[in-house]
């Protein structure tokens, strides 16, 4: 064989073969083309009054969501729809805008959902996994609109699992998915994925110093998004167990009435729970002087300091549990067990 006939089929095979893809690249560009149609982009429009133009409608941000039924309902984060009174979202390679309204949201998970106005053609739902067996190590995968930059996927790991992350509804969010996949400004409400192209968490908020990702980003576990989305569907808020209280500040609690222990009751619920075991709330004389009702100090033995304390042990309860409350009353400590009611 000739030299030169030589180089070039030389030349032919590297090319040939640099065009081949690994295995690894192979699945991501599967995952991407798969589960990309079932992401969107979530725009928030505030409305507005202006002196010389009347009402007028005002972009307040940016995110991301998903498909989660072919009714149209589409989910991501309190946060991206948080102060908004019309949301648009847009679809990938469509470049029509659709309306959508709100259906329900819940602040301390920090999940909300939309409904369509108007459906696309075809509607495609992702594909729901579970986040109950996940392993750190496995890897990731992001799809959203970091910065407004349309569908862009970033990939990493699972970097740790079952984290507890300052929520925006006064309570913390738990079980959170640590991942080291960048997310950043407007990949808020979009899919974490698992190697299945299944949903595994919804990316919910970075840990960074500089406002970009630096590698700590944190998603609501899909097991939450599943017990969650159906609620807000059918109610329009999740129905949980509680104690039908509302209780006092924990700046009010610490500075103005010097209780370092429990929770105060301020008010009870003549429906709830613990108006039928008796609690009591604040009361106030003809004078207007306000006076010390109940502290709550444990639930099943559990401590209760603040409001996300107490949040956190009930989460976990169903509605009808039974649990023991142990109060504080006129300096004494009691013990009562109440049923739970939904609220």
């Amino acid at each position: 064989m000739k030299p030169i006939f030589l180089m070039i089929l030389i030349l032919f095979s590297r090319a040939v073969l640099s065009a081949e893809l690994l295995p690894v690249e192979s699945k991501t560009i599967e995952i991407y083309r798969k589960v990309v149609p079932s992401t969107v982009n979530v725009s928030n429009i505030k409305l507005a009054r202006n002196f010389y133009y009347g009402e007028v409608e005002i972009p307040q941000g940016q995110g991301s969501g998903f498909v989660w039924d072919n009714e149209g309902h589409i989910v991501t984060n309190f946060h991206v729809v948080q102060g908004g009174n019309s949301f648009v979202v847009t679809f990938h390679n469509d470049p029509k805008q659709y309306k959508a309204s709100i259906v329900g949201a819940t602040p301390e998970k920090d999940i909300a959902v939309l409904k369509l106005e108007e459906k696309p053609t075809k509607l495609l739902p992702i594909s729901v996994g579970s986040s109950k067996n996940l392993q750190v190590g496995q890897y990731s995968f992001a799809i959203g609109s970091p910065f407004g930059l349309d569908y862009t996927l970033t990939t990493g790991v699972v970097s740790a699992l079952g984290r507890k992350i300052e929520g925006i509804g006064g309570v913390k969010i738990s079980d959170m998915i640590q991942t080291d996949a960048a997310i950043n400004m407007g990949n808020s409400g979009g899919p974490l994925l698992n190697s299945s192209s299944e949903l595994i968490g919804m990316n919910t908020v970075i840990f960074s110093t500089s406002g970009s990702s630096a590698g700590l980003g944190f998603a609501v576990p899909a097991d939450t998004i599943s017990r969650i989305v159906p609620q807000l569907i059918k109610h329009g808020k999740v129905i949980r167990p509680g104690l039908g209280i509302s209780i006092v500040p924990d700046g009010m609690k610490n500075s103005r009435l010097n209780i370092k222990k429990g929770i105060v009751i301020s008010h009870v619920d003549e429906r709830g729970s613990a108006a039928s075991a008796g609690l009591q709330g604040m009361t106030q004389d003809q004078f207007g002087r306000y006076y010390l009702g109940d502290i709550i100090l444990s639930v099943d033995g559990q401590e209760v300091n603040n409001l996300d304390d107490i949040y956190q042990v009930l989460d976990k309860k169903n509605i009808g549990d039974m649990v023991e409350i142990k109060y504080r009353r006129d300096g004494k400590d009691l013990k009562v067990k109440i049923k739970l009611k939904a609220i």
